[in-house]
């Protein structure tokens, strides 16, 4: 799965086009690179997102294309 859509799928960022411009600014890693927006995502990657002066540190747990908005927390965990 690509790298925005799973942002989005996910909700960890809201739209696709946010995700995708986050990623091109190198705001994302994945596994301690930058990663583009179509960067395939696979089970066990960890994904940095840097959020002006914070951060979020998540790994993918599941990857699935449609999910209701509570199970949400199956697909990834908070690492830091």
């Amino acid at each position: 799965m690509r790298l925005d859509k799973f942002l989005k799928i996910s909700r960890v960022i809201k739209r696709r086009t946010v995700a995708a411009s986050a990623a091109d600014a190198g705001r994302v890693l994945v596994n301690g690179r930058v990663a583009k927006p179509g960067h395939q995502v696979k089970t066990g990657d960890e994904i940095l997102i840097e959020f002006g002066n914070s951060s979020l540190k998540i790994r993918v747990k599941e990857l699935r294309e449609n999910i209701r908005k509570d199970e949400v927390d199956t697909l990834y965990e908070v690492i830091d």
